[in-house]
Parts: C-alpha cells; structure tokens; sequence
C-alpha cells in the first residue's frame, strides 16, 4: 500500500524493549497467555500481536508492565474487538482514525490490512489519512466515521452530534463506538509513553522487532524487557 501518504511516523527513539516470554512468571506469564493464547490469535495475519520469537509487540507488551491493570485493559481490547455489535469496517475505521489523529504509528501500521480486509479500500484510507470523511460509506458507517472524528479530535460531542448520533446509529452503538475510541486512545498514549520499538518496516533508526536487535530496558520496578532470543 505504498501509494498512501501521510501515514503516521514516529520519532521518538524507543524507551523500552521487548519481553522474553521465556522470562515471564506469575501473573505475568499468565497475562501473556491471555493475550497470545487467547482470541487474538485468531487473528494474527491481520493485526500483529507478537513477533517471530513470541515477544509481544506495540501495547499488548507494555502491559506486562503492570500485569493486574494490563490484563483488565486486554479484556476489555477483547471485547470491544470480539463481543461488541460494531461491524469490521466501523471498528477499523475508528481505530484508524485514532491513530491518526494521536500520530500513532502502531496502531496504523497494525490495523491498515485488517481494514483492507474489511472492506474499505485505499481511496478511503487516504481519506482517513487526510482527516475526512470517506467517500463510499454507508449512512450508518458515515454517520460513525463523523462520530469518531468529533471524538478523536475534539474528545465530545456537542448537542447536535449527539442527537444526530443515537438517531442514526442507536444509544447501543453510540457507546461501543465511545468506548472503542476510549481505549486505543488509551493504547496510542502508553505506546507515546514507552515508546517500544516499532515494527513498521520503513520506519528509520527503529529496529524491527524481528531481528533481535533491541535497546536496554530501563531500570526499576518493571518486567524484564530484555531481547534475550528464546533458548
């Protein structure tokens, strides 16, 4: 998908490494299990969760940080992805939105094949890309694409959007859509916070996670964030 431009880059230089499941116990390795072993794997040829050495990447390694919190925000990841009613192409849309409007570079490089999968096409992309509403959308899909704007962006909704918002898409879909903005928001500032290493392939004076070349983690009350290749 090379013809799009203005995907978002970061420049930040890493912060911590990638985990060694091997080096992980406790309610760590049982969160790593959770994440990996859990419906997520289902979807691995779309939406990256780990690398070939099983080192979890992008947010699902951070929160082996703090393993209670970061099991309770994978659940709920799992399901606004798996339990809630939002279609493919809304869900994806709206993360994409996200990532644009925080600049996270994960989260694009992550979800841009699973919104091809999902039936929205590059026009559409560039058009998320540029901060408006694709063309080619269902009312319903428009009408969430400018919820996600307004959320991303501007973090509400004033009075007309609102009303305009639960007319067209229900109270039901309103709140999954307002939660699911919620939390990769949440993702694109612990990932801004990090900054682990980024495994989008043009991104430059990043390693790719592949090839086990990572900076020292820091040091403190964190898990190890060590490259040590599995034994």
């Amino acid at each position: 998908m090379s013809e799009l431009s203005g995907r978002p880059r970061s420049a930040q230089d890493p912060r911590v490494g990638l985990t060694d499941p091997e080096t992980l116990t406790g309610p760590r390795r049982a969160l790593y299990d959770a994440i990996a072993g859990g419906p997520r794997r289902q979807q691995r040829g779309q939406v990256p969760i780990a690398d070939e050495q099983g080192r979890l990447l992008g947010p699902f390694g951070l929160m082996l940080i703090a393993p209670e919190v970061g099991d309770a925000v994978q659940r709920l990841g799992a399901a606004l992805r798996f339990q809630s009613g939002l279609s493919p192409r809304v869900r994806e849309l709206a993360i994409l939105t996200v990532a644009v409007a925080t600049g996270c570079e994960f989260e694009w490089w992550a979800h841009e094949q699973a919104a091809l999968a999902a039936g929205l096409d590059p026009a559409q992309l560039q058009s998320i890309l540029d901060g408006s509403l694709p063309e080619g959308l269902t009312g319903a899909e428009r009408e969430a694409a400018r919820v996600c704007l307004a959320l991303a962006h501007r973090h509400r909704l004033d009075d007309d959007e609102y009303a305009s918002a639960e007319r067209t898409l229900g109270p039901v879909t309103l709140a999954e859509l307002t939660w699911l903005v919620g939390y990769y928001s949440t993702l694109a500032l612990a990932l801004a916070v990090f900054a682990p290493p980024s495994p989008a392939p043009s991104t430059e004076g990043q390693p790719s996670p592949s090839t086990g070349e990572q900076p020292s983690p820091s040091t403190g009350d964190q898990p190890d964030t060590s490259s040590r290749k599995p034994r």
